[in-house]
């Protein structure tokens, strides 16, 4: 394990919640007692880093649309771009002369302007999958993360861009080198390129280096290229010297950027677990910014008590016990943090079945992890944001293809369905199980469970209400109403809901149809007072866009339930009260 301390170990302040300020939970129940398994993540994720001319780190979270400024001493992060600004979602940004703020926001092909005084202004949307971005004095330049993509300068005041050179194997974080040249990564084909910033002829300057992300000079120019990997690899390279290479392996999982300050400390950020984190040349790390977890997504728990989080890069576990202790070996954020199982599947929604783990990808896919060879096998592809997913009383898996509007069930590659000929539909979901239709014609189903009795149900987000699906594909209302419904959870005869429009749990009685609210103020969904702005799209090109939040729900064997807090970053454990299992 490496070694690791922290900014607070060192006297200096604490972190702020992503969610709320206080950093308290304030979920308020009658009924159930809830509990972090692990810390709240100040961030969302961190993806693009820069130092501003206040000597603040600045850290884009692609997946919040947001932009956050770090104190590198104390740790004190304060927003900066909220999620209601008109950028969408930033990747990498960098700083002008003037103290300007330049921002590419990848999804939808643009890139922004910040003025000191904080007015936005469009440079371009002419772009696609705008990424790595870098400023030369009063010059802008970015590139394309895609296939063929293009290195290109700006012009913020008015021009037509200009195109140094294309070709690029999806490019990232780039930044001028000791001798003018701008250096960037293909991130396919493991290579480091440069070029001068007033054109010329490319020319490869490192070949075989680990999964570069980002290219990085230190303030002795010597250049270090960022890995995106498990292992958390930077590869040092002395360009003007002999060439030799230093690996330095900090462990740190998901890196996606870098940035040195004035005294040429190294700054590095994760996408796979947010925060910000120094590392020290020997290896050695310094937590600023806790990490922690992204969403969290959809939730589960398996039969030995272990909980299993899909936390949209990753599959997760919230690394405590049910006293609060740290497990495992490879904790992500210090004590009681997190522990990643696999990294860069994408993954939303989640269900245990005995040692697999099967999971959902709003992108399309549906997959399933071993545990315990680690092996990973595809059970469909091409469905439309597929979500919610749960076992089916048959073992098949029965997924919420929410942009699709219906109910799907996968099989194994040599099951037939178990549907009619008519029911079965091979032009969607193509992939290596037959996919049978449970039922269509729905809005924007989010989440499916099913009761003791086999009978299936699912959450319709937009519509606000629960429904029953039958045999014959029928669907019957169990409840309307309801704030928009996501996670789905069955205890003995209750069905509970996550309401999160209004950040409650619901209880539906199965069999009085009784309806009533178990828990308010939970943490879900975007901070409080936030106005969602529109929704990123699915899809940036060819390549994953954004895909929308999800609040999961599961039941534990022992009767708690376990909640995918995701305005904070934590999982909830729901504990009942003395009393409340003899009141339901």
């Amino acid at each position: 394990m490496t070694a690791e301390t922290t900014a607070s170990e060192e006297g200096t302040a604490a972190r702020s919640n992503r969610y709320d300020e206080t950093g308290e939970l304030r979920t308020s129940s009658t009924r159930w007692q809830a509990r972090r398994l692990n810390p709240p993540n100040p961030l969302w994720g961190s993806n693009g880093v820069a130092f501003g001319p206040d000597g603040r780190l600045y850290v884009a979270q692609f997946l919040a649309g947001q932009i956050s400024a770090v104190d590198p001493a104390s740790g004190d992060v304060d927003v900066v771009v909220p999620m209601d600004s008109p950028v969408q979602s930033p990747d990498d940004l960098a700083f002008g002369a003037d103290g300007s703020m330049y921002i590419t926001d990848l999804v939808p092909g643009r890139v922004w302007r910040r003025s000191p005084a904080g007015e936005y202004s469009l440079v371009t949307d002419d772009v696609t999958n705008p990424n790595g971005i870098t400023c030369i004095g009063d010059r802008l330049f970015i590139n394309e993360m895609k296939p063929d993509g293009r290195l290109m300068e700006l012009f913020p005041d008015g021009g037509d861009p200009v195109v140094l050179t294309a070709g690029l194997a999806l490019g990232n974080a780039m930044q001028r080198g000791p001798d003018g040249h701008i250096y960037y990564p293909h991130m396919i084909t493991g290579q480091v390129w440069r070029i001068p910033p007033d054109g010329g002829t490319p020319e490869v300057v490192a070949e075989d280096v680990h999964e570069p992300v980002a290219v990085r000079f230190d303030q002795g120019g010597v250049l270090h290229v960022v890995s995106r990997g498990v292992e958390g690899i930077v590869t040092r390279i002395d360009l003007h010297g002999g060439g030799t290479r230093t690996l330095v392996t900090s462990g740190l999982k998901g890196l996606d950027n870098a940035a040195f300050d004035a005294e040429n400390r190294m700054f590095v950020s994760s996408f796979a677990s947010g925060g910000v984190t120094e590392l020290l040349p020997d290896g050695r790390i310094r937590e600023i910014v806790r990490r922690g977890l992204d969403g969290p997504y959809g939730v589960t728990i398996d039969l030995g008590g272990t909980v299993y989080a899909a936390d949209h890069y990753r599959l997760a576990s919230p690394a405590a016990t049910d006293e609060g202790e740290p497990v495992g070996a490879s904790l992500e954020a210090g004590p009681g943090g997190v522990r990643t199982h696999l990294l860069m599947p994408f993954a939303h929604g989640i269900t245990s079945d005995g040692q697999l783990l099967h999971y959902t990808s709003q992108f399309g896919m549906v997959q399933t992890y071993d545990t315990v060879s680690g092996a990973v096998r595809e059970r469909a592809r091409g469905l439309n944001r597929p979500i919610g997913i749960a076992v089916g009383t048959d073992g098949s898996l029965v997924v919420a293809e929410t942009g699709a509007g219906r109910v799907v069930a996968i099989g194994d590659e040599d099951d037939s369905g178990s549907g009619s000929d008519s029911d079965s539909d091979s032009g969607s979901g193509s992939g290596t199980g037959s996919v049978t239709v449970l039922a269509d014609g729905l809005d924007r189903p989010t989440d499916v469970a099913f009761d003791a009795e086999g009978r299936l149900y699912v959450s319709e987000e937009r519509l606000g209400t629960v429904l029953r699906i039958e045999a014959d594909g029928r669907t019957a209302l169990v409840a309307d109403g309801l704030g928009a419904p996501q996670g789905l959870a069955v205890l003995g005869e209750e069905l509970f809901v996550v309401e999160t429009g209004q950040r409650r749990l619901r209880a539906l009685s199965l069999t009085t149809g009784e309806s009533r609210i178990d828990a308010e103020d939970l943490p879900v969904g975007p901070p409080p007072g936030v106005v969602p702005r529109t929704e990123p799209a699915l899809f940036a090109d060819i390549m994953p866009g954004m895909a929308r939040r999800f609040a999961g729900l599961a039941a534990a064997p022992d009767g708690t339930l376990l909640l995918s807090a995701n305005g904070e970053g934590t999982v909830l454990r729901l504990t009942p009260r003395a009393g409340a299992q003899s009141e339901r």
